[in-house]
């Protein structure tokens, strides 16, 4: 699991960014992702989210609590 911490806040930021289709960087297990989030989802009975990936445009999907790091990039 992730020793990135999920609060209220942070919640919010995710769903503003999917809503206004924002870029995001995330990483989970020592990689780096730059996405477009797309959507929340579940994957398994998790909460997740769904991002396409920048330069390919394929799409990823994301489990919350794998997540080390989350940040919405303001362009």
């Amino acid at each position: 699991m992730g020793q990135f911490r999920w609060n209220h806040d942070r919640m919010e930021q995710l769903e503003q960014a999917v809503q206004l289709r924002k870029r995001v960087a995330v990483r989970r297990r020592g990689n780096e992702y730059i996405v477009v989030a797309s959507g929340l989802t579940h994957s398994r009975g998790r909460e997740a989210f769904t991002g396409f990936l920048a330069m390919t445009g394929d799409e990823v999907v994301f489990v919350l609590d794998q997540l080390d790091h989350f940040q919405v990039i303001d362009s």
